[in-house]
C-alpha cells in the first residue's frame, strides 16, 4: 500500500465483470500444435481506468479464469488492458497467466508440446461494441506462451478465440 501511495496510484476497484466462451487451442501463426481442444468458459473482472498510470494511458487492471470443457489446460490471468474508442472500440492487453497443463508432453515424433513453464505471458486483444452505458460485447483473442525465454527450442503456445459479454456496475 505504501508503494501505491509513493507512485500516486490508487488501488483499483472492480468496475466491470465479463463472461464468455472461447475455442481452445486454435492454430495461429503464433503457436505450434498443442494437441488441446474443446471450449473454454471464461469469467473475469476489470477495474476502472487507473488514474495513477496516466503516463501509460490509464489502463484497467483485469483478472480472469478460463476453464477448459475437455479437461485440458485451465488458467488464471491478470494484467492491464486499454480501452481505445467509445461505441466501437479495441481493447489490447498484456498480463501473466498461471496454468495447470501437463509439465511434460511429447508428440509422436518426440517434439515437446507442453507449454514449457507454469507462468506464461498473456497478450490479448478484443474488438468490442458498447451496446449501452452498462453492456458491451467483444470478440477476443488471448495467447499464452513463455516466448522461448525458458527453452529456446520449445514454445508451442496456446491461443483462445471467442466472445465475451461485459457488464459495468
Amino acid at each position: 500500500m505504501a508503494g501505491l501511495a509513493l507512485t500516486g496510484a490508487a488501488p483499483a476497484s472492480a468496475q466491470e465483470i465479463f463472461a464468455g466462451m472461447a475455442v481452445h487451442g486454435v492454430d495461429t501463426p503464433f503457436t505450434l500444435k498443442t494437441y488441446e481442444e474443446g471450449a473454454d468458459i471464461q469469467i473475469g473482472v476489470r477495474s476502472q481506468p487507473i488514474e495513477g498510470l496516466k503516463l501509460i494511458g490509464k489502463p484497467s487492471a483485469y483478472l480472469f479464469g478460463s476453464v477448459n470443457t475437455k479437461g485440458d489446460t485451465n488458467l488464471v490471468a491478470a494484467g492491464l488492458s486499454w480501452k481505445i474508442g467509445k461505441q466501437l472500440y479495441v481493447r489490447p492487453g498484456i498480463g501473466l497467466a498461471v496454468h495447470d497443463g501437463p509439465k511434460l508432453r511429447y508428440d509422436s515424433k518426440g517434439r515437446r508440446t507442453d507449454l514449457g513453464s507454469r507462468i506464461l505471458f498473456e497478450p490479448e486483444i478484443g474488438v468490442g461494441y458498447q451496446i449501452d452505458p452498462r453492456f458491451s460485447i467483444e470478440a477476443h483473442w488471448s495467447h499464452v506462451s513463455h516466448a522461448r525465454l525458458f527453452n529456446s527450442k520449445q514454445n508451442p503456445g496456446l491461443d483462445m478465440i471467442g466472445a465475451r459479454v461485459n457488464v459495468k456496475f
